[in-house]
């Protein structure tokens, strides 16, 4: 393995980042705080607790969970398409460099900014309610799970973009609504058995109901379930990414 080549993808993303940190760091935590005092505050006065935990403090996995996918879909998309639409991409796959190696510089930048966010994140919703996490191994697990994940679900969007519309395509008009659709700001329990079986066929649920578990031990489906939900996304996007490179799927032509 070519630890250097890794090494300096993964410093470039992260440079980049720092030359940008209004939009990369802090934009998506003044917008959660926004979402936070909005929904902490108007829902919060009217429905203190659910399943006894305060709802102000309910709905932080939640909001953590909506920057993460998002955060980790735009950086690492953006990473990928950038090159492409500059031809930069060529200098790379011409490289002494494998797929394998180019895939964990980008995944791995765009999964640590993702992270970072996320803590800090947590960090300023301890400022407005106190944080309880009882289990927090899975919480990290399943942060750091999710981020590489996403991330490299960003970084297959990338390779298909076509345009910059594309890019905010997916994200904006099918993982953002599944998020908000995916007990974010609400627990399944409060549904009629029609709905809530229904919402189960939406695979953000089984994601923000795990990370939910790590912090208050309530979950709406099984953590080991939403476990595995994860995983089997994580192992249909390598097999999607192994074949972009294999066939050179808008990345040769």
């Amino acid at each position: 393995m070519n630890l250097q080549a890794i090494s300096a993808i993964y410093r470039f993303e992260m440079a980049r980042t720092l030359r940008t940190v209004l939009q990369s760091v802090v934009s998506p935590v003044i917008s959660t705080s926004l979402y936070f005092v909005v929904f902490g505050s108007a829902i919060g006065s009217r429905m203190t607790q659910v399943e006894h935990v305060p709802y102000g403090a309910f709905i932080v996995p939640g909001l953590m969970m909506l920057t993460l996918l998002t955060q980790s879909i735009s950086n690492a998309s953006f990473a990928i398409y950038f090159p492409r639409f500059s031809g930069t991409i060529y200098e790379i796959l011409s490289a002494p460099v494998s797929p394998f190696e180019i895939v964990c510089g980008y995944v791995g930048a765009s999964a640590t900014k993702s992270v970072v966010v996320g803590l800090i994140i947590l960090g300023t919703a301890a400022l407005f309610v106190p944080m309880e996490i009882r289990h927090p191994f899975w919480m990290l697990a399943f942060l750091v799970l999710t981020a590489v994940t996403f991330s490299l679900f960003g970084f297959i969007i990338g390779i298909w973009a076509d345009g910059f519309e594309r890019l905010q395509l997916i994200p904006m008009l099918v993982v953002t609504p599944l998020t908000f659709l995916g007990g974010t700001f609400y627990s399944l329990d409060m549904l009629p058995p029609l709905w809530r079986t229904i919402t189960l066929f939406n695979p953000v649920v089984y994601l923000v109901s795990g990370f939910r578990w790590s912090f208050f031990g309530l979950s709406d489906v099984g953590v080991g379930i939403s476990f595995g939900m994860t995983l089997l996304f994580l192992a249909a996007c390598l097999f999607i990414v192994s074949w972009m490179f294999r066939t050179g799927y808008r990345l040769k032509s």
